[in-house]
């Protein structure tokens, strides 16, 4: 256990943080499942729709620093292609 008070801080700022992030991603995975199983059922329309509501949850999470931008544009990218499949 930290003695210092800064260290006690870093300690519950950083638990906060990792609580955030943790609440963020698990948006993020929950939107990618939904865009997944209207892939899988083969129901266009509500993919589309999905996959916008996933490229917005992706974009809020990486300008928060969540995710890093390639690792972004690399979950958007295999959603629109998996999407673009079902054409």
């Amino acid at each position: 256990m930290a003695n210092i008070k800064s260290a006690k801080k870093r300690i519950l700022v950083n638990e906060t943080k990792a609580l955030r992030n943790k609440a963020i991603k698990s948006k993020v995975k929950t939107s990618i499942k939904k865009v997944d199983a209207a892939v899988a059922a083969g129901d266009k329309e509500l993919a589309k729709t999905s996959l916008l509501a996933a490229i917005s949850d992706i974009s809020k999470a990486t300008s928060k620093g969540v995710y890093h931008k390639n690792t972004a544009a690399r979950k958007v990218s295999r959603l629109s292609k998996a999407v673009n499949t079902l054409a």
